[in-house]
């Protein structure tokens, strides 16, 4: 299968630039739009094993957070509500419709309170990996987790994450790790009022399966999965069986 078209575009919302992926855009309303969201300290580009999958399914757009990637840096790390902001100013900058936004990791977190605060951007959420565990809000804790996940991740990962923590700094992936070590995302989840899929890989330190089971609980309408063999960077360890969830959860 040939790699679909990738487009670089840098749009200006709510006073930064953005960097973003897309593909496979139509104009054809009844095509899906996909808006896959990052990590911590990463960008987009680990997104792509999973984004280049959907390609062939509808519009995909793979933005990079402020802060973060080839995104213009703020002063100051931002909160969770701030990227979520930022997230929402972006998408109306570019007159998205109501998306299947897929997050992992932070990027769930950024999701859920796009979903709760901004809602009409978001027809359904796909968790993947969804950040904090409310029982290890510690940031040694979180530090511990992400090393051993480090060693179930695949080899190909690490050129991807060392230079994108590079180019984040060390000073703002810490603090927007304390960011998210105080978002109230249990408080939010409740509120959460479109379809969610959530996804956990068997294997994945960080989020453990009773967390991502009290977060599902807390959900009107959502559907839990679990791959057994999978780490926390479910989209790029497994995209194929991701994608096939992703579309089995659209009916498609």
């Amino acid at each position: 299968m040939n790699s679909p078209a990738i487009r670089i575009r840098r749009t200006r919302a709510s006073g930064l630039e953005m960097h973003a992926l897309f593909m496979g855009e139509s104009p054809d309303a009844a095509i899906p739009t996909y808006v896959l969201v990052h990590g911590l300290g990463m960008s987009g580009r680990y997104m792509m094993p999973t984004a280049e999958l959907l390609a062939a399914h509808g519009r995909v757009v793979v933005p990079d957070l402020p802060g973060f990637g080839g995104s213009e840096k703020p002063s100051r790390a931002l909160t969770i509500p701030e990227l979520a902001d930022g997230l929402a100013a972006w998408m109306a900058a570019h007159d998205l419709p109501p998306s299947v936004l897929i997050g992992n990791s932070l990027g769930a977190q950024v999701i859920a309170d796009l979903a709760v605060r901004h809602p009409h951007f978001v027809e359904r959420a796909v968790l993947v990996a969804p950040t904090v565990d409310p029982g290890a809000r510690r940031v040694s804790t979180q530090t511990l987790r992400l090393l051993a996940d480090a060693l179930r991740e695949p080899l190909r990962l690490y050129p991807i994450a060392l230079g994108d923590y590079f180019r984040a700094g060390f000073r703002r992936s810490w603090r927007t790790l304390r960011h998210a070590l105080v978002d109230p995302i249990v408080e939010k989840l409740p509120s959460v009022a479109c379809p969610v899929l959530i996804v956990r890989g068997g294997r994945d330190p960080i989020v453990p399966q009773g967390w991502v089971e009290q977060a599902a609980g807390l959900i009107p309408d959502v559907r839990l999965v679990t791959f057994p063999e999978a780490a926390h960077a479910v989209n790029f360890n497994s995209p194929g069986r991701l994608v096939e969830e992703i579309l089995r959860f659209q009916g498609r």
